[in-house]
């Protein structure tokens, strides 16, 4: 039976594992109550792309505060929200968009969601009520979310309910098979083929649903969490974007993790040559100063809305939050003033060089991947069968464990096979991180991980 941590007045996620006190930031840095450094090479959750400290972001959030921190949306809007909305639809592709601010990336996509629903409303297609996703992504830990997650909360051990929200999910949610061309893809079968197929699955799960039912289909652009920076072959999303307008399905790209220039580019798409009906965006685009997200619609869409009910069905408290989107503004102006997209896209390239050196030839990395400054690692037992280590030994968990021990933050999760077994590592380190940072990241990395399945091999007593 473990022991309790330490008691705290906090509900921590982890009750039983206890947590070092993070006391102060700086760069790419994150230090403890105790001094110790460490090196944030996955920017939290992705979210730190600025790193820690940015005197303009700080300075623009300070000023904010001294004019006007928040103004409920119901009864005004505000300077911030309207600067930070004309920045994300100059930069975006397909022309003009409208955008609504949140509190975070789970909100950004329930919003996403309720807004494609009243758009096939308002179109006259109150039938179409079921939003078709993707096995092994993540969009949000609401229930709606969880309901469209290909990966969901379990309980540990053999609780008899292990996915405790499952019976709360919706039923009107349909999943089919993910891009995860490293597995899936068939022997002696062409990456168009591949291709071909896997967008295929959508047509199949629209006409089995029926198209009169089908209201949205939702995907990340790059998978993160879930799948380890794994990005889509060429030509998949112009073959998804071709289905849902076939059919008339609202095509949702959900960019919290991979977009605002962790894949090169201001938003992860733009690669893809396509244009979506709905962005939703959060993480970078704060970069941790403040919780914002933000869902962004085409302005021609939104027009639907006003020539009929003349209002989105939705709100929160925070909408349009002052100080959350004067924050966003200025990592958008660090951006542009500091070139920091151009910045990411040539340093992930150079990471991806570091990570091959090392790891290309390691017995037990299968695949590394990603985009720009948004990277992968998938760890496996064999790496001519692609066998992952059992599911028992946690590797994921040792490897994070192990790696703070190092003084590294890492992001690895277990379930990316099949969501029962193998292991993957995320890298998404700030966009300022030189060359030196990189070394560091790489080295402490290949050490962790060679302790982790050393440290897994004794316990379980196997060569596996």
């Amino acid at each position: 039976m473990p022991m309790p941590v330490p008691h705290s007045h906090v509900l921590h996620r982890s009750l039983v594992q206890p947590l070092p006190r993070a006391v102060r930031a700086e760069g790419v840095y994150i230090y403890d109550s105790d001094g110790k450094a460490y090196l944030d090479a996955s920017g939290g959750a992705a979210v730190s792309c600025l790193g820690h400290g940015h005197p303009a972001v700080i300075d623009a959030i300070r000023k904010q505060l001294e004019k006007m921190p928040f103004a409920h949306t119901a009864f005004f809007t505000n300077d911030a929200a309207e600067e930070l909305a004309d920045l994300l639809s100059e930069r975006a592709p397909g022309g003009e968009w409208r955008v609504y601010f949140l509190s975070g990336g789970s909100e950004a996509n329930e919003a996403a969601m309720k807004l494609a629903r009243q758009i096939q409303i308002e179109r006259g297609h109150g039938e179409k009520d079921h939003f078709i996703s993707r096995r092994q992504s993540y969009h949000g830990s609401t229930i709606g979310c969880m309901s469209i997650s290909g990966r969901t909360p379990m309980l540990g051990g053999a609780h008899p309910n292990r996915n405790p929200f499952g019976p709360m999910f919706m039923p009107t949610a349909r999943k089919i098979v993910p891009c995860y061309e490293y597995r899936w893809r068939r022997p002696n079968e062409s990456q168009e083929d591949y291709t071909r197929r896997v967008a295929g699955a959508l047509e199949e799960a629209i006409l089995d649903i029926g198209p009169e039912r089908a209201a949205a289909f939702i995907a990340e652009t790059v998978v993160g969490a879930t799948l380890g920076a794994a990005p889509p072959t060429p030509g998949y999303f112009k073959a998804i974007r071709e289905i849902c307008d076939k059919y008339d399905v609202m095509l949702i790209i959900d960019e919290v993790m991979c977009g605002m220039g962790r894949c090169g580019t201001m938003f992860a798409f733009e690669q893809d040559g396509i244009v979506p009906d709905i962005i939703t965006l959060a993480k970078g685009l704060g970069g941790g100063y403040q919780p914002i997200g933000a869902m962004m619609v085409r302005e021609e869409i939104v027009e639907e809305i006003e020539r009929n009910t003349g209002a989105f069905a939705h709100g929160h408290t925070y909408v349009g939050h002052a100080t959350a989107c004067a924050a966003g503004a200025a990592v958008l102006k660090v951006f542009d003033e500091s070139g920091l997209v151009a910045r990411s896209a040539a340093m992930g390239e150079r990471l991806l060089e570091m990570l091959i050196e090392r790891f290309g030839n390691h017995p037990h990395i299968g695949d590394i991947r990603g985009r720009a400054m948004f990277r992968g690692l998938e760890v496996v037992s064999d790496r001519e069968t692609k066998e992952p280590f059992p599911a028992s030994w946690r590797l994921a968990a040792r490897i994070k464990a192990k790696a703070m021990d190092n003084g590294l933050i890492i992001y690895p999760m277990g379930g990316t096979k099949d969501r029962f077994s193998g292991d993957h590592i995320l890298l998404a380190p700030p966009f300022i991180m030189q060359e030196s940072h990189m070394t560091e990241l790489v080295d402490k990395l290949g050490r962790t991980i060679d302790e982790a399945i050393a440290e897994a091999r004794k316990e379980y007593g196997t060569t596996a």
